[in-house]
C-alpha cells in the first residue's frame, strides 16, 4: 500500500438505504472531490468539516449522477490523519457505484480491505490494539461485546500494555548502563534490585491480564453452549424455551433430533450460541449415528454444557458415563420433568449427590418452570469470580493472549535468572523478548505480514 496514493471506497453496506457514503483519503482527496461535485451555492473554497449541498457529476461529461452532500476534512483532524472527503449519496447500488466510478476516474485508487484504518494506525492516530477494536465494534453481536470493544478503542488495554513496556524499557536502560560501566559495581547492584522489583510487578500485571482472556473472549465472541443428554429427555424443549420460540421439533419419539441445531440468544448482555444436539446413545441407524458423532464434536468445542436428564428416571448409568465425557468443562445439570416426580425433594437430592460438584437446576419444561433459575446459573457458572466488562482492561483477542503468554514466559525467565545471580548482560535477552511480545499488541514491534493479515479481515470501506 502506497501512502502517497489517494484511496476511495464505498464505506456503507451494500443494498438499499437512506444514505450511502463514498470516502476518499489522501493528498489528492480535496482536488478529486472538487472535480466530481458541483456546489449549489457560490462556494469558492469549502471550509473543513462542513457539509455542502450539491450534485455529484461525471467529470468527463458533466452529467449529474446524484443529489448529495459533501464534507471536506483537512488533516490531521480526520480518521486517517490525512485529507478526507466524504460524499453522502442516496443509499442505493447505482448512485454509489457511479459516484465511486467518477472518483476513481479522477485518479483515486480503490482502497484495500481495512486500508483507511491501517492509515490511521500508520499515521499514529491509533495503535494496533485500537485498530483491531474497530472491526470488533462492527462485528459486535451484543451490548457487552460492543462495550468491551469500545473500551479497547479508547485505549484501556493499550494503556496497561504501554505502562508495562515503559517499566521494562527503564529496566533495559539500567542493564545497559551496568554493561557500559562494569567498573561501577553500585550501578549493577541498583540494576539488580530494580529488575527484581519491577519484574515481579510486571509479571503480576501480565498474569492479571491473562486471567481475563477466557471471559473476554466469551463476552466478545459469545458462549458456545451445548445441550446434551440421552434421547427424549427434553433437549429440544430446552432450546425452544431459551429461544422463546418453537425452533426445534419436539415429539415423544426418541431420536427425533438427528443433527445439531444452532441458534443465538442474548442472555444478560452476553451472546449465547446454543447448540441442540442429537441424543447421545449407541445406535444402528446410520443417520442417527452421524448425528451422535456431531453431538460429540459440539461437546468437545463447547464453553458450557447443559446436561439434560429425565428426573423421573433418576441418574442412569448411561448418563454417568456421558458426564465423564464432559470432563472439567463448566456444566449445569438440568433435571427436567420434575412435574412427574412423586417425591420431588428425595429424587432431586439423589441427582444432586451423583452430579456433585456440578450445580443441578430442577425444571419442568412442559409446565414452563425453572427457566429463570437456569439462566442465572449459566451466568454464575461461567463468570464466577471473574472480572466484569466494566472493571478494567480485558483481553478479548487470541493474538493478544498469545503475545501476553510469551511476555509472561520471558518475565518468568528474567525473574529466575536475576534471583540466580546471572550476569547482567544475559538478563537483557529476556527483557528484550518481553518487550517485543508486548510491542506486538500495540504495534511498536510488528511485521508487515502481520499487519496485512490483521487488516485484510476488515471491510473495504473501513
Amino acid at each position: 500500500m502506497l501512502a502517497e496514493d489517494t484511496i476511495a471506497a464505498i464505506s456503507t453496506p451494500p443494498g438499499e438505504g437512506g444514505i450511502g457514503i463514498v470516502r476518499l483519503s489522501g493528498p489528492a482527496a480535496f482536488a478529486i472531490g472538487k472535480k466530481v461535485f458541483i456546489f449549489a451555492g457560490k462556494i469558492k473554497e469549502p471550509q473543513s468539516h462542513r457539509l455542502y449541498y450539491g450534485h455529484v457529476i461525471d467529470p468527463k461529461s458533466g452529467v449529474h449522477i446524484d443529489e448529495a452532500l459533501i464534507a471536506f476534512m483537512r488533516a490531521p483532524r480526520t480518521y486517517t490523519r490525512e485529507d478526507v472527503v466524504e460524499i453522502n449519496c442516496h443509499g442505493g447500488i447505482m448512485p454509489l457505484a457511479k459516484t465511486l466510478e467518477a472518483v476513481l476516474a479522477c485518479g483515486a485508487r480503490l482502497a484495500e480491505p481495512g486500508e483507511f484504518t491501517q492509515r490511521a494506525f500508520l499515521n499514529g492516530r491509533i495503535d494496533l490494539a485500537q485498530a483491531e477494536a474497530v472491526i470488533q465494534i462492527i462485528r459486535a453481536k451484543s451490548e457487552t461485546a460492543m462495550k468491551l470493544s469500545l473500551k479497547q478503542l479508547q485505549g484501556q488495554l493499550s494503556q496497561e500494555v504501554k505502562d508495562l513496556r515503559r517499566r521494562l524499557l527503564a529496566l533495559l536502560a539500567h542493564v545497559e548502563a551496568s554493561i557500559d560501566f562494569p567498573e561501577h559495581h553500585d550501578v549493577e547492584e541498583v540494576a539488580r534490585a530494580e529488575i527484581l522489583e519491577q519484574t515481579k510487578y510486571c509479571l503480576e500485571q501480565t498474569a492479571k491480564l491473562l486471567a481475563t482472556a477466557t471471559q473476554g473472549r466469551i463476552l466478545r465472541e459469545g458462549l458456545k453452549t451445548a445441550i446434551i443428554g440421552l434421547p427424549n429427555v427434553g433437549k429440544s424443549s430446552l432450546l425452544n424455551a431459551l429461544l422463546r420460540e418453537q425452533r426445534a421439533i419436539v415429539t415423544a419419539i426418541p431420536g427425533t433430533t438427528r443433527d445439531v441445531l444452532e441458534e443465538s440468544i442474548n442472555l444478560g448482555g452476553i451472546l449465547l450460541t446454543v447448540i441442540d444436539t442429537a441424543g447421545i446413545r449407541a445406535t444402528e441407524d446410520e443417520v442417527e449415528r452421524l448425528g451422535v458423532e456431531r453431538s460429540r464434536e459440539a461437546l468437545a468445542e463447547a464453553d458450557l454444557v447443559l446436561f439434560v436428564l429425565d428426573s423421573s428416571c433418576g441418574f442412569r448409568e448411561e448418563e454417568r458415563k456421558l458426564l465423564e465425557a464432559v470432563g472439567e468443562k463448566p456444566c449445569i445439570i438440568v433435571a427436567n420433568k420434575t412435574d412427574l416426580l412423586a417425591d420431588k425433594d428425595a429424587a432431586l437430592q439423589a441427582i444432586v449427590a451423583k452430579a456433585a460438584p456440578r450445580p443441578v437446576v430442577p425444571m419442568s419444561l412442559l409446565a414452563g418452570e425453572g427457566l429463570d433459575l437456569l439462566e442465572k446459573n449459566i451466568i454464575d457458572t461461567v463468570f464466577a469470580g471473574a472480572v466484569t466488562a466494566g472493571e478494567g482492561a480485558m483481553v478479548t483477542s487470541v493474538r493478544h493472549k498469545n503475545a501476553l503468554e510469551r511476555a509472561k514466559a520471558a518475565l518468568e525467565e528474567l525473574l529466575a535468572a536475576t534471583e540466580a545471580g546471572m550476569e547482567v548482560d544475559l538478563l537483557a535477552i529476556d527483557l528484550t523478548c518481553a518487550l517485543e511480545a508486548l510491542g506486538e499488541i500495540t504495534g511498536e514491534n510488528v511485521s508487515s505480514d502481520l499487519l496485512q493479515q490483521i487488516f485484510s479481515t476488515f471491510c473495504i470501506g473501513k
